[in-house]
């Protein structure tokens, strides 16, 4: 299957980073946060506050929260983020539009694809059957699952190695530097989701990805993916 996806033009794997990639998973995010923020007397954070920091993960998150909270202090309260956060997963956010339309086209190809986050595994394991993705994800890769977390390569190389497929022939899609530079040190080629989280100074274009795309639909059309032979 994996020979049928490379001669129509796919890579023969697609791996990618979930929040800010595959999910829309700020709404749950801001959720979990602004209960945070009620139990301290705060009032709700807008959505636009918190979207561009998801991709940076919790720290980030809890920082743009709670901005006059030292540093110290806000990380003891992660897992209380991560435990309310559990309890939103779902609820509010959801695959960005056209991502299902994607990956129908990936698996009609032949071609295999698994997800590679930073999030904690326990958190993107429970994520999947609300997406009706457990039987559909060849590989899931936490940022807890191995020693190394993006942009170390580690995790890229592990979940190539997990569904037999050389990095090589691989691509990874993400929305954050950390995915691009961990992309180009194991070896893939990288798609830069411009759709996704990032900061005002952020600059996609000087992170050297392969392929910036705009929009997820892009990614149907095999001519969209680079791969490198």
């Amino acid at each position: 299957m994996n020979r049928e996806a490379a001669a129509m033009g796919f890579p023969k794997a697609a791996l990618f980073d979930l929040d800010g990639t595959l999910l829309d998973s700020a709404p749950d995010m801001l959720a979990a946060l602004n209960l945070m923020r009620a139990q301290r007397g705060e009032a709700p954070m807008p959505l636009s506050q918190l979207r561009p920091h998801v991709s940076r993960g919790g720290q980030a998150m809890l920082a743009a929260a709670f901005p006059d909270v030292a540093a110290e202090l806000r990380s003891t309260w992660l897992q209380e983020f991560l435990d309310h956060y559990q309890n939103e997963l779902g609820r509010h956010g959801g695959p960005f539009d056209g991502i299902e339309a994607m990956l129908a086209e990936l698996e009609a190809a032949g071609c295999v694809w698994g997800i590679v986050t930073n999030k904690p595994e326990y958190l993107a394991q429970l994520l999947l059957p609300l997406l009706g993705w457990e039987s559909r994800c060849a590989v899931l890769i936490g940022g807890d699952t191995l020693p190394r977390r993006k942009p170390d390569p580690l995790q890229l190389t592990v979940a190539a190695e997990r569904i037999g497929v050389d990095p090589a022939d691989c691509v990874y899609v993400g929305d954050d530097e950390r995915d691009i530079i961990a992309a180009r040190a194991a070896g893939m080629a990288s798609v830069v989701a411009l759709w996704g989280y990032r900061l005002a100074e952020d600059d996609p274009q000087a992170w050297q990805g392969d392929r910036l795309v705009e929009l997820p639909h892009t990614l149907c059309a095999a001519a969209a993916w680079p791969v490198r032979r």
